[in-house]
């Protein structure tokens, strides 16, 4: 028996915001990832996604691009990943153009993705 409906508005839109999430997280990489894909993934409109994302005081671009900036950040700390080249990296996070993600990662987080990387290294000589 579905019991959805007997939930109030508020807790189904959490549930909702929640799924999408995951899904966003699941598909980061995907260049493709946008609004209205996620919206159709879930059946619901773009500016019903967008609602939802407001409630919260967020956008879904911001959002995504928020998540992507933390993974290659991520990566690029990672002692293990110091080989790949910081393209590779904004590539694998839904980035298509390095110079996009470097202008969007010194917006975040006040230095170059290289800087970081290097920055990193320094703290962490052993690695």
């Amino acid at each position: 028996m579905d019991a959805g409906h007997l939930l109030p508005e508020q807790t189904h839109s959490r549930a909702l915001t929640l799924r999408i999430e995951a899904f966003a997280l699941a598909h980061l990489g995907d260049r493709d990832l946008t609004p209205g894909t996620i919206a159709a993934a879930h059946h619901i409109s773009v500016g019903y996604l967008h609602r939802l994302f407001r409630h919260d005081g967020r956008t879904v671009t911001a959002w995504i691009r928020t998540q992507r900036l933390e993974r290659a950040r991520r990566d690029l700390a990672d002692p293990a990943q110091y080989s790949t080249p910081v393209q590779a990296l904004a590539a694998r996070w839904g980035f298509a153009h390095a110079s996009d993600f470097s202008r969007a990662f010194r917006r975040a987080y006040g230095t170059s993705p290289r800087d970081y990387r290097e920055d990193t290294r320094k703290q962490n000589p052993r690695s």
